[in-house]
């Protein structure tokens, strides 16, 4: 593998450390070896939230699995913690779950899977060192597993994939492999094969250790499955173990003609391993997450306004990639989710926000699990630190102990829906306006004023789905009921001169100006073609495309 930034052994022999320091180093490299930080993605409904309870369930941290579907007669899963999540039976907020096994630390970041909710998607991608793809069997690549899987090659992200649901109606497992291929342009290596499929799926053949792990099934998938390991000598004797002819067949035509797994190249994101399971049923679930710890990357290196930083460096650095607000419903608090990008976090570390340059008073830090918490006394990089906020954190922010400097940014993304959010109760406009300007800090929507209607904000999201999700948490969380109405904007830009240099302007129909959460002009359009011709128009009016720049430190 390739390693960067090394350093020559003659300057290390010419600046020798001292012997605290070394030790100190030592430790945290060892801490950094021991991490596993990752997303799971995925199109609705492809067993991504199911995988992530299998998981729990296999390293211990549940005695019984919940389920996505059924929940009225059925556990809810433990990464949906918010309430419309257990009603509607999707994730909706992106969900961090820290928990060890095989002696590494895993963090574990569920996110979630509706297009709707994309934007916390991509922000939590961020955080990712690699990430876990889980495809429907019986449907392939879907369109939202595809957007996704695009952020991920565009970050350098290594995917391992997981195709479930091999215990029910599903494609040809040859076939799948093909798509993934030609679709997201990756070569798929399959590290198991299929033994069966859908009542017929009884196990599969682990083509790396030439053995066959045949299940039996467990009530409902709740329960941990007993896996038989039966070593296949060769593929010759494979038929006097039980596999089919067909089955020898496919796996004859793999030995020849598939690529073999290159972990260099894995890291690279050239390819992708492949498995096959059933996550409901926990058929192939253990074998994968056993894998998943021995193929996935440590911490790696990031890239910041100062150049590349490395997570055994010993300054603290971290990113705040996910505020949220009220995870516990009995407190109006807010969480600041921190992604440890180098160093060795202690509650006692002087931290200051890059973007301001004031120092962070921390008035508590946590280890994350779903909504429940523990406080934590220390952190090393791919580490999530829930850090109280008190508002003075922002999205993008870089938290950094000494010199002051910026991680990369976060990823952007353009809101293409926009409506008018309307509080019919006089007496609750104050609550009405505090929930949407936590609401905004939070990512979950942006709030714009009109200034020829200003108690009427315009909400702006990527999809509809966000307003529901305003609306319901309006209402629980601070007992406001609010309207929402859709208006007829597709797109919109940051102005760079000021409202009132904006008036001087002949502005299109179907263009309106209204102001940001910072006070600055944005104008909003019916289409992006206003905007281009606008841009074009008036250049002196400094237009920039939300896509542009939304999110990240200043420019």
């Amino acid at each position: 593998m390739r390693v960067e930034n090394a350093q020559a052994p003659e300057a290390a022999a010419a600046d020798p450390k001292p012997e605290g320091i070394v030790a100190v180093e030592t430790r945290s490299s060892l801490e950094v070896a021991r991490r596993r930080t990752f997303a799971i993605i995925s199109h609705p409904d492809a067993g991504k939230t199911t995988l992530t309870e299998k998981f729990l369930l296999y390293s211990g941290q549940l005695a019984v699995a919940g389920a996505v579907r059924g929940r009225k007669t059925e556990r809810a899963a433990t990464s949906d913690w918010m309430e419309m999540e257990r009603q509607r039976g999707i994730s909706i907020s992106s969900t961090v779950l820290s928990f060890s096994y095989r002696g590494l630390v895993i963090n574990l970041l569920d996110t979630p899977g509706h297009r709707d909710f994309s934007e916390d998607t991509y922000r939590t991608l961020a955080a990712a060192d690699s990430a876990v793809m889980v495809i429907d069997a019986a449907k392939g690549i879907e369109e939202q597993t595809r957007k996704l899987f695009q952020v991920c090659a565009v970050r350098g992200i290594p995917i391992l994939t997981f195709i479930n649901k091999m215990d029910r109606d599903s494609r040809d497992p040859m076939g799948l492999l093909g798509e993934i291929e030609k679709v997201l342009g990756i070569d798929a290596v399959p590290l198991n094969w299929p033994l069966g499929l859908g009542d017929r799926f009884t196990g599969v053949y682990d083509r790396l250790n030439r053995q066959i792990l045949g299940f039996q099934p467990g009530e409902r998938g709740s329960v941990l499955v007993p896996t038989q390991a039966t070593p296949v000598p060769s593929l010759d004797q494979a038929e006097e173990l039980g596999i089919s002819h067909a089955v020898v067949q496919e796996l004859e035509l793999l030995d020849e003609a598939c690529r073999p797994f290159d972990r260099a190249r894995f890291l690279a994101g050239g390819i992708t391993p492949v498995f096959f399971g059933s996550a409901m049923n926990n058929f192939g679930v253990e074998p994968f997450l056993q894998a998943f710890t021995e193929l996935a990357p440590p911490p790696g290196q990031r890239g910041s306004s100062e150049g590349t930083i490395q997570p055994e460096d010993p300054l603290f650095a971290g990113q705040v990639f996910k505020i949220q607000a009220n995870l516990n419903p009995r407190h109006r608090d807010r969480i600041a989710f921190v992604r440890v990008c180098r160093g060795r976090f202690t509650p006692e570390t002087e931290l200051s926000i890059a973007r301001t340059g004031e120092k962070l008073r921390i008035k508590g830090s946590h280890k994350l699990f779903a909504r429940d918490r523990e406080e934590v006394e220390e952190a090393f990089p791919g580490d999530i630190l829930g850090l109280a906020s008190t508002g003075n954190l922002r999205l993008g922010d870089t938290l950094c102990e000494g010199k002051v400097f910026h991680l990369d940014p976060l990823p952007r993304f353009s809101p293409e829906c926009f409506a008018l959010a309307i509080c019919p109760d006089p007496g609750r406009r104050k609550q009405f306006a505090n929930g949407l300007e936590q609401l905004a800090n939070e990512g979950a929507v942006q709030v714009f004023l009109d200034p020829e209607a200003i108690r009427e904000p315009i909400l702006a999201a990527v999809g509809e789905l966000q307003f529901d999700v305003v609306r319901y948490r309006l209402r629980s969380e601070y007992g406001v009921d609010t309207e929402i109405r859709p208006l007829p904007f597709k797109a919109g830009a940051w102005v760079g001169a000021s409202m009132s240099t904006l008036k001087q302007f002949n502005l299109t129909l179907g263009v309106k100006a209204v102001t940001d959460h910072r006070g600055d002009p944005v104008l909003l359009a019916e289409n992006a073609f206003s905007i281009r011709y606008l841009t074009q128009k008036y250049p002196e009016i400094g237009l920039r495309a939300f896509s542009d720049n939304l999110f990240g430190p200043p420019q």
